[in-house]
């Protein structure tokens, strides 16, 4: 997949609103593979309805979300699954990992499926982000920063054309956002992905291509 294009997009919960000031709502906005995009936004103004847009979760919107000029609105369960495991991947918000289960076994989870790293590779992501010694920790043992870590090691264990990070860096002091950058930019780059950051205030240290406000 190579674009993602939002066609006079707006949350049905904002469709009568008069007062949008966004440069996404109810704007013509593409969204292209292999550079990188920062959403700002404030509490309120759809971000996390706008993730889920394009993860498939939700429909609640008016215009037309397309992606490669199909209008996404039309797709089948089927197809959303073949997106997810090799189109998009998302780092989610509020992460989405199982507590129950060590940090390794929610990658595993997976990466059993899709097979894209070794196991040798995920341990030195685990040791690049300063986690090494976590491996085998349960999830809910572990502080939102370093479960932040483990989400993002998951969403690189997919091939993906598009990398969707909600509030990546939320609970990550300036050392370890830096980390986190470096990981993003090289995978991205592997892979000739697009990044989409979204932020309401801490962001990572990028140059974006393109700067939106939400």
């Amino acid at each position: 997949m190579n674009e993602i294009r939002l066609h006079n997009v707006v949350p049905e919960i904002f469709a009568e609103r008069k007062d949008l000031q966004s440069d996404i709502w109810q704007r013509d906005v593409t969204i292209q593979r292999g550079r990188s995009y920062l959403i700002s936004a404030v509490s309120g103004t759809g971000k996390s309805s706008l993730c889920s847009y394009l993860y498939g979760q939700r429909g609640d919107y008016r215009g037309e979300i397309l992606f490669d000029g199909e209008d996404i609105s039309a797709y089948k369960i089927s197809r959303w699954c073949n997106i997810r495991q090799r189109e998009i991947s998302i780092l989610f918000q509020d992460l989405k990992l199982f507590g129950e289960l060590t940090a390794l076994q929610n990658i595993e989870i997976k990466n059993d499926i899709t097979h894209t790293k070794t196991r040798n590779e995920i341990v030195a992501l685990f040791d690049e982000f300063g986690i090494g010694d976590k491996l085998h920790s349960r999830i809910d043992h572990m502080s939102f920063g370093q479960q932040q870590r483990v989400a993002l090691i998951r969403a690189l264990c997919q091939p993906f054309s598009f990398l969707l990070l909600d509030e990546a860096i939320s609970h990550l002091d300036d050392t370890n956002s830096d980390i986190m950058r470096d990981i993003v930019m090289r995978e991205a780059k592997a892979r000739d992905a697009a990044i989409i950051a979204t932020s309401i205030g801490k962001h990572m240290n990028i140059d974006y291509d393109v700067c939106l406000n939400l």
